[in-house]
């Protein structure tokens, strides 16, 4: 164990050193500092969506960029999430930041187990099977009694109070997602800097010869799987908290998955900075179409419209034009 501090300790280090690991934190800089520029409420709320965006998709990536496995239930992390914060916030009555830790580690040991067996699937089979997780636990959830059933859980208003009051709540909530999107960054970082992150691209090409190579593919699997619901759940509940109410529908809304999938090859799947370019880019197009008179309810075609064009003509996403372009940049953007 001596031995093997020093070496774990040096390769830290060497992760701090590299000019990635201050990129993102220039990132994370620049969405915590720009909305205070002039007290930009309405900058904030689109920095807060697009924070939500790139926190989904980056955690999303760790299965479909680097695993190869395309989970189109995502979601359903981000809203059980969001359910035990609030149910824990309200007549349990725990704070905020107690609530939001136990709901992540729970419904990240929840997905462990998920993992453990719907990972057994691979391919479409794998990719309907979260569909119907996610379909499953809507159904449970809209019937089960002490979650409010399908009319769901609200909040007082009374419990802003603790944060300052009810406009001090939100610039409280929106640094708190920040703070996790640039936690989503990292871990995505450290993931595909470590051994484990090399067993995952490895399943990523070729699973079996990975199996045959001595990678434990199914606990990387369902590692993977448990690892990406954390803080997805995290954010759902601070979400959710921002509005004080959570129902099914809202929280469990395959719009939010398919956005993220169209998200990560926007930027690029598997690579770390892909989610931040796919994720401010597409809130802002989002933002822009639900503001249009003509595209208003036509957000879900262009989604798909762009999906399709870029499965055809940009398939590395942003970063691989960029590294296609400027192949030195390979060196300092992941």
């Amino acid at each position: 164990m001596r031995g093997g501090a020093p070496g774990g300790s040096a390769k830290h280090a060497a992760i701090v050193r590299r000019p990635f690991f201050w990129i993102i934190a220039l990132v994370i800089a620049a969405f915590a500092v720009a909305p205070l520029l002039g007290n930009d409420v309405e900058l904030r709320e689109s920095l807060l969506l697009a924070a939500v965006y790139i926190t989904l998709a980056s955690n999303l990536n760790i299965m479909l960029g680097y695993a190869g496995y395309v989970n189109f239930g995502s979601i359903v992390f981000f809203g059980l999430g969001g359910y035990l914060c609030i149910y824990l916030m309200g007549s349990p009555g725990w704070p905020l930041v107690a609530a939001i830790l136990v709901a992540g580690a729970g419904v990240s040991l929840l997905a462990l187990l998920f993992g453990l067996g719907i990972l057994r699937l691979r391919g479409a089979y794998f990719a309907l099977g979260t569909i119907g997780v996610n379909e499953a636990v809507q159904a449970f959830v809209s019937n089960f009694d002490p979650w409010g059933g399908s009319s769901g859980i609200y909040l007082s208003t009374e419990l802003f109070q603790a944060l300052g009051g009810p406009m001090q709540a939100l610039w409280s909530i929106y640094f708190l997602l920040v703070a996790v999107m640039g936690l989503s960054l990292y871990l995505s970082y450290a993931i595909k800097s470590s051994k484990f992150g090399l067993g995952l691209l490895a399943i990523g090409q070729n699973e079996d010869a990975a199996a045959v190579l001595g990678v434990p593919t199914a606990l990387y699997k369902a590692l993977a799987y448990s690892a990406s619901a954390f803080l997805p759940a995290i954010a759902g509940g601070l979400y959710f908290f921002k509005s004080a109410f959570i129902q099914p529908t809202d929280a469990f809304d395959l719009t939010f998955s398919t956005e993220a999938i169209v998200i990560i090859m926007l930027g690029g799947q598997g690579t770390i900075i892909g989610p931040v370019l796919g994720g401010y880019f597409y809130e802002e197009l989002r933002g822009w179409l639900l503001t249009s008179e003509t595209f208003s309810h036509f957000q879900l075609v262009v989604a798909g419209v762009l999906l399709l064009l870029i499965v055809l003509f940009l398939p590395g996403g942003l970063m691989g034009w960029l590294h296609g372009r400027w192949p030195k940049l390979r060196r300092v953007l992941e």
